[in-house]
């Protein structure tokens, strides 16, 4: 073959391939078709660590879809409340909210384990059982009886034990207390003598400064500076036992996600997970130094006392047993996530709390 005939082949070559292309772009298209959600969020715009992983999943949806699947987020209160996001996916109002699953735990207490538990799993070990184990499966499983589907989207790590305006030493000092507590910790320690009350982020502060409540917690020094509570409130206790690892959870109206094309699905569950990566390592990069600016501002950080520890601790144990006896659902998930709890911390105090522990050490004494 001589060289022109080589060039007149390969022209007519490409010519073919390009009408292909042409022939093929309506089935693309058909496959990828424009779709607009509205997602509602558990948080105000203010907390852009919690919130914008709502925020940084949209865009995500929207890169890899190129602009086709076009999701816009809404903070609490302007479509629905903050503990409202169920309720609107349920019902149609929203396709989706990106919230804490255990904000409806009184609906069923359940619901709780999509977030995190009294004592229970710390954010590494929940990825692991929502990911590897069969948590998430469990949890989807009985998400399908309110007509969702849930997805991982963002982990706050460990979180601070609350905002209160005097030094609580023991038990007698916390009966008697109104203090804000979310989601399922709220029936735990009323069994100690607390009066839980469940506020959404945007009325903390006014409730702690007019004495509505006693004391309040929400998640660590990111957040809760951002809140003003260390203005109204001098001691920061921790740890935040009631929830060892917060996740967050995308939960989506059933009927619109079996609609989606596939690709879309498979779009959702990769941002989700990326949010998911994002927010926690946002959470470890801001908490540190917004933690020494409160203490350099006054705020005295107090730990909770054994006793305290170990009561709260035995109130959860008797409450889980209590409510696996009666509910199903319940008991099928804590049994799983307390199976993984065993072993998993088996496995941790040889491995990260043991360098953990060390570097501890080396950091109180300034070697670090």
């Amino acid at each position: 073959m001589d060289r022109r005939s080589f060039i007149k082949r390969a022209g007519a070559a490409g010519t073919g391939a390009a009408a292909s292309v042409t022939l093929a772009a309506p089935a693309v298209a058909q496959e990828m078709p424009s779709i607009k959600w509205r997602l509602t969020s558990g948080y105000p715009k203010l907390l852009d660590t919690i919130y914008g992983s709502a925020v940084i999943f949209a865009e995500s949806v929207r890169a890899a879809t190129d602009g086709k699947f076009d999701i816009q987020v809404h903070p609490a209160g302007e479509i629905a409340g903050a503990l409202e996001g169920l309720e609107a996916v349920r019902d149609g109002t929203v396709e989706m909210a990106s919230t804490a699953s255990n904000y409806f735990w009184e609906t069923d207490p359940a619901f709780a384990f999509g977030t995190g538990v009294p004592f229970g799993l710390n954010q590494r070990m929940m990825n692991a059982w929502l990911y590897e184990g069969d948590g998430l499966e469990l949890l989807n499983k009985f998400y399908s009886k309110f007509g969702i589907i849930g997805f991982p989207t963002g982990n706050t790590g460990a979180q601070m034990g609350g905002w209160f305006r005097r030094e609580i030493n023991s038990l007698d000092d916390l009966r008697g207390l109104k203090f804000r507590i979310g989601g399922f910790g709220g029936r735990i320690i009323e069994k100690i003598g607390v009066e839980p009350r469940n506020l959404p982020a945007e009325e903390i502060y006014k409730a702690l400064e007019t004495g509505k409540i006693d004391a309040a917690e929400f998640v660590g020094p990111y957040d809760d500076e951002k809140l003003g509570l260390n203005r109204v409130a001098k001691y920061y206790y921790y740890p935040g036992w009631w929830e060892g690892g917060v996740a967050l959870m995308n939960l989506i109206n059933l009927e619109k996600w079996d609609a989606l094309p596939k690709s879309y699905q498979a779009a959702i569950r990769s941002a989700s997970a990326l949010a998911n990566s994002v927010m926690t390592a946002r959470y470890d990069t801001l908490n540190p130094p917004t933690l020494n600016a409160l203490i350099q501002y006054g705020t005295v950080l107090r730990p909770y006392s054994h006793d305290i520890m170990t009561a709260c601790f035995n109130a959860a144990e008797e409450t889980y047993a209590e409510i696996s006896a009666e509910n199903a659902d319940f008991k099928t998930l804590h049994d799983s996530y307390m199976g993984y709890r065993r072993d998993a911390y088996l496995w941790f105090q040889m491995s990260e709390y043991a360098q953990d522990a060390f570097l501890m050490l080396q950091q109180r004494a300034g070697r670090l």
